[in-house]
């Protein structure tokens, strides 16, 4: 027989908002430790190699790079505004931002898609003939660009998946103004994607 004490137990799920805040963090300096690792080593190549970094860094797209800059700019404000939204209790319109993000993260997807293309057409990627005739800063430069911004593509793919089961949950009652936490980390990691690639950006792209 069921007490009423026990359907109380039932109905009441436990939360640890202040927990899961604390986990993602914790999650995310990890994240700032693996790419800022690879940060200090492009950082000592470059000094070993600044002339050869700087002709290698002309084969890249600056339009192109400075569209992709753009395009995550602007869905940071997109997840902002989707946690604003739930925060208000609009469902809608906070899946509407959340798809937006989905949506310009996929524009970034398919403009490096492009450009990593053009790069491959070119016979510039590792172990290419081409990239092997080179002198061995260039060998470098390319080969730090496709593993940071290949890793860098990697989390942009699990945030659109993450951003995806988040509009579900919010379509499904999950994530509501009340309870969105779940939201709200999803939206710490895409803005660690963003910063991610605001340092990527002038250091491949804007070398001098």
């Amino acid at each position: 027989m069921t007490t009423q004490a026990q359907v109380h137990s039932a109905e009441h799920v436990h939360r640890d908002d202040l927990g899961a805040r604390l986990g993602m963090w914790l999650f995310l300096f990890t994240e700032l430790i693996l790419f800022g690792g690879m940060f200090l080593v492009y950082s000592v190549y470059r000094f070993s190699h600044p002339q050869e970094f700087h002709i290698a860094a002309k084969e890249l797209n600056t339009i192109v790079g400075t569209f992709n800059t753009m395009i995550l700019l602007t869905s940071s404000l997109t997840m902002v505004l989707s946690i604003a939204a739930i925060q208000r209790d609009n469902k809608k319109l906070s899946i509407f931002f959340q798809f937006l993000t989905i949506l310009l993260a996929v524009f970034f997807m398919v403009n490096k898609f492009f450009e990593w293309s053009v790069k491959f057409h070119h016979g510039i990627y590792p172990g290419s003939e081409t990239l092997l005739n080179e002198k061995s800063g260039d060998i470098l430069f390319f080969g730090l660009y496709y593993v940071m911004t290949g890793l860098h593509g990697l989390h942009v793919l699990v945030g659109i998946v993450i951003i995806a089961v988040m509009m579900r949950f919010t379509s499904k009652g999950i994530v509501t103004h009340d309870n969105y936490i779940k939201l709200e980390n999803t939206g710490l990691y895409w803005h660690l994607v963003d910063i991610i690639w605001i340092f990527l950006f002038p250091l491949f792209y804007l070398i001098t």
